[in-house]
């Protein structure tokens, strides 16, 4: 009984050895193909040797992107040029095909390179658009954002902001500035400039840095300057800094 389904087996295994062997060339010769035929002049001979290797649904595409080429050029101008669906059919036929640049004949590989990445920019740019143009924000939480940057001409985006997180209403920044340059226009009349501030103000800047004197060994120092007029206000160094 054994011998006899062992027997029944033989064609299955036949089979499965034969489509492994096919894979096996297939790959022999696609490796060959990228190696020596960029280097080699083409000829009808090894055109049959590459197309051996290939799928059926690899030379049905090759044939479709050849014919498309083919269309361009029988037309009757003097420079033919593509429309944008032929440039995405043949951008979208190439990827189908290994050799392709061996196949395109009327552009520069480097112009087919160009329309895929146009194209793929194009659909991402279609693919992230809104389904909806309606607001994300209520009729509401606008008219209250608006009533804010009315009332409170200091605050900014970030204060409105916060005031609608204490009340549990959560909006992006962006949103805030929206609506806000909607209800008030940016104007040089709100508050005071950088000038009036420092003119109005003491303003000290200090930093704590490290050097190193002429043997190479550490030195810190601590540096307080008026930023107003200037002037160093207070300097220290030390070679161990503490909290004094």
């Amino acid at each position: 009984m054994n011998f006899h389904a062992e027997l029944s087996e033989m064609p299955n295994v036949i089979a499965r050895l034969a489509g492994h062997l096919r894979t096996v060339v297939r790959k022999v010769f696609a490796s060959v193909r990228e190696e020596l035929l960029p280097e080699l002049t083409p000829t009808l001979l090894s055109g049959f040797a590459v197309d051996v290797a290939r799928t059926r649904s690899q030379l049905l595409a090759e044939n479709a992107f050849l014919r498309q080429q083919l269309i361009v050029a029988n037309r009757s101008v003097k420079r033919p040029s593509l429309r944008r669906h032929e440039r995405g059919a043949l951008a979208l036929l190439a990827s189908r095909i290994p050799s392709w640049r061996g196949a395109l004949l009327i552009v520069k590989p480097e112009t087919l390179i160009r329309w895929h990445r146009d194209g793929f920019r194009l659909f991402w740019r279609a693919k992230s658009k809104t389904s909806s143009r309606e607001p994300r924000i209520g009729a509401e939480v606008a008219a209250l954002i608006r009533r804010m940057a009315v009332e409170n001409r200091l605050w900014g985006a970030e204060r409105i902001r916060g005031e609608l997180l204490k009340l549990g209403i959560r909006v992006a920044k962006r949103s805030v500035q929206k609506y806000m340059r909607q209800a008030r226009p940016p104007t040089r009349s709100d508050g005071q400039g950088w000038r009036t501030f420092l003119r109005n103000h003491s303003v000290w800047a200090c930093d704590f840095l490290q050097t190193y004197d002429i043997r190479f060994r550490p030195i810190f120092a601590f540096v307080i300057v008026d930023v107003n007029t200037k002037r160093v206000l207070h300097i220290a160094a030390t070679r161990a800094p503490t909290q004094e």
